[in-house]
């Protein structure tokens, strides 16, 4: 295979650079599916990614490989489902007997590196000429499967974390991205790092995929966003809110979007997006560039910060629901796209791969994105071939999702929960939050669902979690009370003293709170 790219290469060598696009992909972390602007967020202010998604093709219906990071990102970089590929949780996360919470499963064990033989989409691009550029985020293994080792000839940031070290501004202890000067913005500098390289650009296309740390938490903010969105809260009435948070079967998830701190790593985001793309205008590289946009798991509504709401959608972050995988995903292609234009085709990570070297003009490697498929098509207002769509995430989320594998069938959803083998049908059509299960009314169709998944997760190799021999049923209930009440109850009064116009953190001096930096 690699040797046919590289002939690919000298027969590509004669076109001017000018005729062949160049890439811009942009990959936040944790985003989700109703954090933006143009998805219906009234407390969020994203004014360049709504741009950006009014400019090219939405899809309503795009999906990440997973509902966490690691394998989200490593199918985007291989074009392959995560059972294939082997990282089926975030890298790091405990499996085996090391998983120790009172839970009735042991998460499966799972792939800590990026395998080397994958060809991933970087270095598809460099073999076909393009100058590949990394900026941000990898958290795909350690050092010698970091960016470089993938296929980016340029890396600024991406290392074995998959959030910063300690703050998002700088010094950011970080081995793969100098310190700039105190308080400087990891999230600005990541995206000027970026308009730097479009700036001063070969003379051969690129390829540039700039991967926010933001969104992830600890969330962080400056003390006049954070003011900024405290403000707009007491304007949209929502300080006076005492129930935040709901219990929905194993943590609390958040209702209400009002965290102001949230919303100012949120517009930071944003306004780090309109640094890049106003570099593409100003150079006239907007021209020939396809933009793609989107996020690598849902936005975090239960577990680590706590940050958004996803409603209507149920669930969020690590969680087997559509608020885990339903991303923003938006693709931008010169020419091709049209303002306003949305696809409402179900589409997932893994259908980057075949789309970008597509509209590379560079053949299809359908043994190397098996999963995926191009979505050229779409962009051009035609069709793609019916399919399902599948995921496999044999662990438990810090947000409180199950050991879980799932079908999506057009209108259709069934949850396999390898706890204890039972399912969940949900007509996304009619019931786009999941809140009623027809599984015990639809027999026949959990049966065919059933069996296309297991043929599924067969040929793919799926590896499934075992029984904890130290589970009793009484530690977990005692640790399901605990969430339901005086976690949950605590969780309100934080979120609630964090729109008092006098709150700080109370953590000493932090340099993230009295930075200038956005």
């Amino acid at each position: 295979m690699r040797n046919r790219l590289i002939v690919l290469v000298s027969m590509l060598a004669g076109l001017a650079a000018a005729e062949r696009p160049n890439f811009l992909f942009i990959l936040v972390d944790d985003l989700g599916c109703r954090d933006l602007g143009y998805e219906g967020s009234t407390f969020h202010e994203t004014p360049n990614i709504d741009a950006l998604a009014a400019s090219g093709m939405r899809f309503n219906q795009g999906y990440a490989a997973c509902s966490v990071c690691s394998p989200s990102r490593a199918s985007i970089m291989t074009g392959k489902a995560t059972p294939r590929h082997g990282i089926t949780d975030w890298i790091g996360s405990e499996s085996g007997m090391d998983w120790d919470r009172d839970d009735q499963v042991l998460p499966a064990e799972y792939v800590w590196n990026l395998p080397k033989e994958e060809i991933t989409i970087a270095e598809a691009m460099r073999d076909a000429g393009y100058e590949t550029f990394f900026a941000g985020k990898w958290h795909l293994g350690t050092k010698g499967s970091w960016p470089e080792d993938h296929g980016f000839m340029t890396n600024i940031g991406g290392w074995d974390k998959g959030s910063p070290r300690r703050h998002y501004f700088s010094p950011y202890k970080n081995p793969a991205l100098e310190d700039g000067p105190a308080g400087e913005s990891l999230t600005e500098r990541l995206a000027r790092e970026t308009a730097e390289f479009i700036e001063s650009r070969p003379d051969k296309p690129f390829f540039a995929f700039l991967s926010f740390y933001a969104v992830h938490g600890r969330i962080q903010t400056t003390e006049e966003l954070c003011r900024k969105y405290q403000k707009k809260a007491a304007a949209m009435g929502l300080t006076e809110n005492d129930t935040r948070f709901k219990f929905d079967r194993r943590l609390p998830v958040r209702q209400v979007q009002d965290n102001p701190i949230y919303a100012g790593l949120v517009e930071s985001m944003d306004s780090a997006v309109g640094l890049v793309m106003n570099t593409l205008k100003k150079t006239g590289l907007d021209k020939n560039t396809v933009v793609i946009f989107t996020s690598d798991n849902g936005g975090v509504s239960s577990g680590d910060s706590y940050s958004t709401s996803l409603l209507p959608f149920r669930g969020g972050k690590g969680r087997q629901w559509e608020g885990g995988i339903r991303e923003p995903y938006l693709i931008y292609v010169p020419g091709m796209t049209h303002e306003g234009e949305v696809s409402e085709e179900p589409v997932i990570g893994m259908d980057f791969y075949p789309t970008i070297l597509e509209l590379a003009g560079l053949p299809l490697m359908p043994e190397q994105h098996v999963d995926g498929v191009s979505l050229v098509p779409l962009l051009k207002g035609e069709s793609i071939a019916d399919r399902d769509l599948f995921w496999h995430y044999p662990h438990y989320g810090n947000q409180g999702g199950e050991p879980s594998s799932i079908i999506r069938s057009r209108d259709w959803k069934l949850i396999y929960y390898h706890e204890d083998g039972r399912c969940e049908l949900y007509n996304l059509k009619n019931d786009i939050g999941e809140q009623t299960d027809l599984a015990a009314q639809q027999p026949e169709r959990v049966a065919l669902f059933q069996k296309k998944l297991n043929e599924w997760l067969a040929e793919t190799g799926a590896k499934f979690p075992a029984r904890d021999p130290r589970f009793t049923q009484e530690a977990f209930d005692a640790k399901i009370e605990t969430a339901r009440t005086s976690f949950m109850q605590g969780l309100e009064k934080e979120h609630a003293a964090c729109l008092d116009e006098n709150w700080a953190p109370d953590e000493g001096p932090l340099p993230w709170w009295g930075s200038k930096g956005k």
